[in-house]
């Protein structure tokens, strides 16, 4: 489904590793991280292909389809990049980095042993197996939380819930600089019930988890109203009456509600 990853006579064939779509520098906080180095810049290496099926997603254009621009940068050559734009810091993102967790892990390799931290944004819709050995080399992490519903991520999404919750136990359990987003999508995961179930699972975790809500619009195959800027931001301070620290995003200007201390 990820259109990366191939059977090939019994075998595993991998025709896109270290095939990058996009290498740029950004913001940390447009990973977004907030609470990890802030105010720096990282080294973002973008991919192709994801594991899910997002009938609303941002970045379609990469996630959905292989042919498109790009070319292989060994994983020597991605860390010496980070290094020679002195970030010292480099974010597997874009599309779904873990469908090619056999480059990341080169990768990550590397940049442990060059001093350079690895970010990790994903989706989070792995195996347990594949957090394990991922996380082991991964600094900090912002892992989409899409919704709060197995069905709406089984039927829609393609995904798996579970499998999500899971990797974001994982990453706080390991020490992970962890921080959660949450697309906020008009009639598919915005209700008061669905939107308080998700913060009381982090909460859950621990209640000091960035949470950064996010404004949808239309996009690839959804067409919903764009996320309303006043829901979005009610949505946050319902959010901050369980968590420390609830974002907002595409909607100007990052806003936070007044939190409980």
């Amino acid at each position: 489904m990820c259109r990366v990853r191939f059977n090939s006579g019994g075998f595993g064939s991998l025709p896109y590793y270290g095939f990058i779509s996009a290498l740029a520098l950004d913001p940390i906080e447009k990973k977004p991280l907030y609470h990890f180095r802030p105010g720096t810049q990282i080294l973002s290496a973008g991919f192709a292909g994801c594991n899910l099926r997002c009938p609303f997603c941002q970045n379609w254009h990469i996630s959905q389809n292989t042919d498109i621009p790009g070319r292989y940068i060994s994983p020597r050559e991605l860390i010496a990049a980070a290094k020679n734009e002195a970030v010292s810091q480099i974010a597997y993102t874009y599309s779904e980095p873990l469908v090619h967790i056999e480059y990341l892990l080169d990768c990550m390799k590397e940049g442990r042993k060059q001093g350079v931290a690895n970010v990790l944004v994903s989706n989070g819709c792995v195996t347990k197996g594949a957090a394990a050995v991922i996380l082991e080399y991964t600094d900090a992490a912002n892992i989409d939380l899409k919704c709060f519903s197995g069905e709406t991520y089984s039927k829609i999404l393609g995904g798996d819930l579970e499998a999500v919750k899971s990797f974001i136990v994982a990453a706080h359990g390991r020490g992970v600089h962890l921080e959660l987003t949450t697309l906020v999508v008009p009639g598919l995961n915005d209700s008061p019930d669905e939107l308080d179930a998700s913060a009381g699972f982090i909460a859950g975790i621990s209640p000091g988890i960035p949470c950064h809500l996010s404004a949808y619009h239309p996009d690839w195959k959804w067409n919903a109203p764009p996320t309303r800027a006043d829901f979005l931001l009610e949505a946050a301070k319902r959010a901050g009456q369980k968590l420390r620290y609830v974002y907002t995003g595409n909607i100007g200007a990052a806003r936070r509600p007044q939190n409980r201390s």
